[in-house]
């Protein structure tokens, strides 16, 4: 353990960020091209580079607490502190440099994310207003599962 390690697994850390941003731009421009059926993949895709980034969020709390031990920080430090307790040297503009990128991808990714989430209920919104545009009903279920009786009564707020 050491700072070299560190400074690798925030690299990587980096990289899967950007190829999170990779996958939820890909996604819109799937949502974009009318080709929602395969948005599908690209969530799970998605969902995997998300496992990764924790799976990556836990090794590098390992490298700092044993960076944080060998330069005297505390052992839960956050990459500020280290960069407060690092040594003479290059060190501390390496970890400046990761903590910019690392936060500056982090805002990309919620903006994309944002956007992602923009567009889906976008899309929701549209398939809703087809169906409904069908004249056909789509049906009522009870809580079992079953269909619900036709001649039930109903209450429906038309003013919503």
């Amino acid at each position: 353990m050491g700072a070299n390690e560190l400074s690798m697994q925030l690299w990587r850390e980096r990289e899967l960020l950007e190829m999170l941003l990779f996958k939820l731009d890909e996604q819109q421009l799937l949502l974009a091209a009318g080709r929602s059926h395969w948005i599908q993949f690209a969530a799970r895709e998605i969902d995997q580079v998300l496992d990764r980034l924790r799976a990556a969020s836990l090794a590098r709390a390992v490298e700092v607490a044993g960076v944080a031990e060998e330069w005297g920080a505390p052992q839960d430090a956050t990459i500020g502190q280290l960069i407060e307790h690092a040594p003479d040297g290059a060190w501390g503009d390496v970890f400046t440099d990761h903590m910019r990128a690392l936060v500056k991808l982090t805002a990309e990714v919620e903006q994309m994310r944002d956007a992602a989430a923009e567009q889906l209920t976008g899309v929701l919104r549209a398939t809703q207003e087809t169906i409904a545009a069908l004249g056909q009903e789509s049906g009522e279920y009870t809580t079992r599962g079953d269909r619900a009786r036709e001649d039930a009564a109903r209450i429906i707020d038309t003013e919503m």
